[in-house]
């Protein structure tokens, strides 16, 4: 970009950021749109404000191409807010584009396979981290963000500050899970993050201000998958989708587990429900019992 169209961006950047923020909207949403910005920027080197259909057209066909659609939907939602709330006026060629409606079952250890991989992680920080989040169901940046003063022993749960849509919930707390948090504690004796960045703690007389980071959480349990041979796309993430299977299997009724994982809706929670062993096996008997008696007559007619 030359000077006057760099700094015609930086301003509407500016109000841009201001824009959200006025509106509620959370920082890692404001942090994903305004990425979302400075991609279109970067395409046409020049100030997104005066696109034309056809720039925009060209510029959602490569993201399409390129990206994912819940990608895709990210900058879609980006520039729909851009144009509405800092250009004042809506995207001519935005109801063209129709991202599909997708729902993708997903990949869920077995209570094994959940222990083997995190019996296998090197680091112990990164083991308890990983048996924090399997046993309440919580999402990394949840289990990352839990603070010493979030664990209610007393009540026998634990606070989740700030979860999805910036609800607050509590969680149930398994005494082996308090134990280990017990025993781990004293290896960083930090007074108020749980799971600190060692880069930081390691240093004599210094405590970290941020909790470990997220990458190389999904590092170590990528490295522990693929030690322990498990070929399945099976991330961290996976341990949420397993407390709920695995929960729902043992017998806990789904609107407990939903208070637990924080879901406005029941009906987001029952998606686990036909993927539960319990529920597969009840199925299996049914459709054998569709079929039972039935011979198939192979001869043809002559």
């Amino acid at each position: 970009m030359d000077p006057s169209e760099l700094e015609r961006f930086g301003s509407l950047h500016a109000e841009m950021i201001q824009a959200m923020k006025l509106h509620g909207l959370r920082p890692k949403t404001i942090e994903s749109y305004t990425c979302s910005l400075t991609r279109v920027a970067g395409l046409f080197n020049r100030c997104p404000d005066n696109l034309s259909r056809a720039e925009l057209k060209e510029f959602f066909s490569s993201m399409i191409k390129q990206y994912s659609w819940s990608t895709v939907k990210v900058n879609l939602s980006a520039m729909q807010f851009f144009y509405r709330y800092v250009l004042d006026r809506e995207m001519e060629w935005v109801k063209i584009v129709r991202p599909p409606r997708t729902y993708r079952i997903p990949e869920i250890p077995t209570r094994e396979e959940a222990r083997q991989i995190i019996n296998t992680v090197r680091k112990l920080r990164y083991r308890v981290f990983f048996v924090f989040v399997y046993s309440l169901g919580l999402r990394i940046s949840e289990g990352l963000g839990v603070e010493v003063t979030d664990i209610r022993y007393a009540e026998k749960r634990v606070l989740i500050r700030d979860g999805k849509g910036g609800v607050d919930r509590y969680v149930p707390l398994p005494e082996m899970t308090y134990q280990i948090l017990r025993r781990f504690w004293p290896t960083h004796c930090h007074p108020r993050l749980l799971f600190p960045s060692p880069q930081v703690s390691t240093y004599p007389g210094r405590l970290a201000s941020k909790p470990m980071d997220t990458s190389g959480v999904q590092a170590a349990f990528r490295a522990a998958r693929l030690e322990c041979g498990i070929e399945r796309h099976i991330t961290v993430h996976s341990l949420r989708h397993a407390y709920t299977t695995h929960l729902m299997e043992l017998g806990m009724e789904m609107r407990l587990v939903q208070g637990s994982l924080g879901h406005k809706s029941i009906g987001t929670t029952a998606r686990y429900a036909h993927i539960t062993k319990v529920l597969r096996e009840q199925n299996t008997d049914r459709t054998e019992s569709l079929l039972a008696g039935f011979v198939l007559r192979w001869e043809d007619e002559s």
